[in-house]
């Protein structure tokens, strides 16, 4: 820990605090103090940039939640459909997000399958990828279904610990399924839930990978994040300075939520 997370974690600290760029990585930094964090807060774009960071998390952790709890009730049974659904669910969350994201690009694309479904319907296509008012949304989906599979899961294994006597009984008192869900289900899946929202807002919050394949944070910067925009600085702009900056206040958030996240974790291992 302290060679591959702590170390890295004092390095950038020090490269934000200094002007680094490709000419004088190698070489010795010249301390700036905070005028990389004052460059990035002045940036005409930064604004937009957190709006849609924190739209990309809202949409991926309400529907990575909703989404799995639903498909847990559904796979909950052993029925022959249960567990192909179950299977399917597996291979999703197995596939890389690299390969996830190539997959959904084609299918979005401007020629893609659901284009043309769209325009077999006698609709227009839409510009999912690159229309500033759909790309954000649709790279949010496409990572929200994802993230589902590992919700489900997880989701169902705090399901299976509920005694089918309860459910029974209930069913048998004239509860209909949606009432045995609301009032069984969900009280059995809450410890669980809450802490599996934690962990997908903190996904969220560090996603990259199907950005960076999908729209590359365009057009413009209409689906751009701050874990793609410290990317962007440092790797394409080459300021390595204000790109440590920006990943370290994108850090800092996910810190503030791992430490709740501990929390959370203590708190049921104390109640169990």
């Amino acid at each position: 820990m302290l060679a591959l997370a702590v170390w890295p974690l004092l390095q950038l600290g020090s490269m934000s605090l200094h002007a680094v760029s490709a000419s004088t990585l190698n070489s010795k930094w010249d301390f700036v103090g905070t005028d990389n964090y004052a460059a990035m807060l002045r940036e005409p774009d930064f604004g937009q940039v957190v709006v849609n960071t924190l739209a990309f998390v809202l949409i991926v952790t309400v529907i990575g939640m909703v989404g799995g709890f639903m498909v847990a009730v559904a796979v909950l049974s052993s029925t022959r459909g249960g567990s192909f659904l179950l299977g399917l669910m597996v291979f999703v969350w197995a596939l890389p997000p690299v390969v996830n994201g190539s997959i959904w690009k084609f299918l979005l694309a401007d020629q893609g399958l659901v284009n043309q479904i769209l325009r077999a319907f006698g609709g227009h296509g839409l510009g999912f990828l690159y229309d500033s008012d759909f790309a954000l949304w649709s790279v949010a989906l496409v990572n929200a279904w994802a993230v589902v599979p590992f919700n489900a899961l997880v989701l169902r294994a705090a399901l299976l610990g509920v005694d089918p006597q309860v459910l029974e009984a209930a069913e048998l008192d004239g509860a209909r399924p949606w009432k045995r869900v609301w009032h069984v289900l969900v009280p059995a899946g809450r410890t669980a839930a809450t802490v599996l929202t934690i962990l997908t807002i903190v996904y969220a919050f560090r996603s990259f990978d199907f950005i960076y394949v999908m729209t590359s944070g365009g057009p413009g910067t209409a689906s751009t994040t701050l874990p793609f925009l410290a990317y962007s600085e440092a790797f394409l702009t080459l300021d390595y300075g204000r790109g440590a900056a920006t990943a370290l206040i994108a850090l800092a958030v996910v810190v503030v939520l791992a430490l709740i996240y501990s929390r959370d974790v203590r708190r049921t291992e104390g109640e169990a």
